[in-house]
């Protein structure tokens, strides 16, 4: 792996592990335990991992098809990835925010169907970067390792900074993620 695929693959696992991120910080509001950090960013990271090998399975497939646009599909894929990032994180409700002031809210969103809906929700957008890469015909592996090891870590930072810090700083973060992903899209014009 050559220094600009580390930066372009360390520049995706940021983009993909902002919401990773800021759901740990509001599950780390809650206070979880250790065994309940692990579980959140372990699943974090193995979905993280995952899902971009699904999208490129997908998009690698097809690739005889498409061979004479497909930078231009990976580029609409990533930047309505990088759109829906954006509006999110200038949207005045964050999701996770709400559900961890529910006054019922002790079940814990670490377990069970919690867990695996809160993994699938934040590693969506990392199926179409992977899918956008199948298409382009990347090499994968060692991107998806890189993804699955800072969202792991993003989410692990996320829980512990999530008592100090606002839910402003969240969405700040999911911005700077967005602008990556635009930055990412345009560059795969030029692939």
């Amino acid at each position: 792996m050559t220094l600009n695929d580390f930066i372009f693959s360390f520049g995706v696992a940021f983009a993909l592990g902002c919401d990773a991120f800021a759901v740990g910080m509001a599950v780390g509001t809650r206070g979880p335990c250790r065994r309940a950090c692990f579980r959140l960013w372990f699943h974090f990271g193995l979905f993280q991992f995952l899902m971009p090998i699904i999208g490129w399975s997908i998009g690698s497939s097809v690739y005889e098809y498409i061979k004479d646009v497909d930078h231009w599909i990976a580029f609409v894929l990533m930047f309505i990835i990088a759109t829906k990032m954006f509006k999110e994180s200038m949207s005045g409700d964050e999701e996770t925010g709400d559900e961890q002031k529910e006054p019922d809210a002790g079940a814990d969103p670490t377990r069970g169907w919690s867990l695996v809906g809160l993994s699938i929700a934040t590693s969506i957008d990392a199926l179409g970067v992977g899918f956008g890469m199948g298409i382009a015909r990347m090499s994968l592996l060692k991107p998806a390792v890189i993804i699955g090891i800072t969202a792991a870590i993003m989410t692990y930072t996320g829980i512990a900074m999530g008592r100090r810090l606002s839910e402003s700083f969240g969405k700040r973060v999911e911005t700077a993620g967005a602008i990556i992903l635009y930055v990412i899209a345009f560059k795969l014009l030029y692939i």
